[in-house]
């Protein structure tokens, strides 16, 4: 196919795509809004996604593997061989109608949330979602279950003081109650390759719900390598889930559980410190682990970087940032 004029399709409208062509380059000749800036594979913010066929090798050069799967690609390097069906990242998402089934505490200020579905809903485990309310009122909350378990959802929602949203979800909705649900998104997911690879996750509050996915994802399909879980928060009565991680890391002798509190007051079975600076003492050499990093914005990012000078490989670090909306 290659040297013909493919079609490119993009929200039911049709461009072509001449023969040599990038799709970056069809697209900005048929003046389609398309973010890019290096046009050479570098920074990224051309990537899009193919909604049919499997991109070009080429056009995702550099892309993490969980990306790839999810048939994200570069369109300034992709020069396709077939007809593509696009979705470009400002589309408007999909909604799909759940109903409310589990609304129980799992602390003092966190919601279990347990949303079900009549269809299957496919997701990765540790991607996120946005949940909707009527009046159209949207906000972002990560996944915390496998897709394997049953056609349901699982969130944990902390009480944002003030939050118009968590407050809704954690004093209003109820069992029965119908939500909107956008598709999935997120690259911050496990993939059963290298099962001999450490893991190490770190999460802060409720940045145990996507790694609790993560977690039990790569335990059902079979890691073999070192998994670490450093979960932290200042206080003791905010941290959840401690006697099933502790149940969790008896039954698996790979994985390591480790609760920290920065607070002053530290039980015994707890470590003392911040959970990004436990964790990064822990290890001396990082090179060829996976890590996951999940929770406050300004822990994830720190983390990014000190991870990486410890010899994490950029493309093996995975991140989700809980970025608080404002009121």
């Amino acid at each position: 196919m290659k040297g013909v004029m493919v079609k490119l399709t993009i929200e039911e409208k049709t461009y072509s795509c001449q023969p040599g062509e990038t799709v970056l380059d069809a697209l900005l000749r048929e003046h389609v809004n398309i973010s890019y800036a290096c046009k050479k594979g570098t920074c990224h913010s051309c990537m899009v996604r193919s909604a049919d066929t499997l991109p070009p090798e080429a056009a995702q050069a550099g892309l993490k593997n969980t990306l790839k799967k999810q048939n994200h690609f570069l369109a300034c390097l992709c020069r396709p061989e077939q007809d593509m069906i696009i979705k470009l990242p400002d589309q408007s998402e999909f909604y799909t109608e759940g109903t409310v089934v589990v609304n129980e505490m799992l602390n003092r200020n966190t919601l279990l949330l347990v949303i079900a579905f009549e269809d299957a809903f496919e997701f990765s485990a540790g991607q996120f979602v946005n949940l909707q309310r009527a009046d159209g009122l949207t906000r972002s909350y990560s996944i915390a279950n496998t897709p394997q378990e049953s056609n349901t959802l699982e969130f944990h929602i902390r009480r944002l003081t003030g939050g118009r949203f968590s407050e809704w979800l954690h004093d209003e909705i109820t069992v029965g109650d119908t939500i909107a649900v956008s598709e999935p998104r997120g690259h911050c997911f496990y993939l059963p390759e290298r099962s001999e690879q450490g893991l190490l996750l770190v999460g802060t509050g409720t940045g145990l719900a996507p790694l609790a996915g993560i977690l039990t994802d790569a335990l059902a399909q079979g890691h073999s390598g070192p998994i670490y879980l450093f979960h932290g928060s200042r206080e003791f009565d905010d941290l959840y889930r401690i006697d099933e991680l502790r149940q969790l890391a008896r039954q698996h002798q790979n994985f390591h559980y480790i609760p920290c509190l920065s607070g002053k007051h530290v039980p015994e079975g707890f470590t003392h410190g911040r959970v990004n600076e436990v964790a990064l003492a822990s290890f001396t050499d990082l090179k060829d682990w996976r890590v996951f990093l999940c929770g406050h914005p300004e822990m994830v990012n720190q983390m990014k970087k000190m991870t990486f000078l410890k010899g994490a490989s950029m493309k093996d670090i995975y991140a989700d940032a809980f970025f608080v909306t404002p009121v």
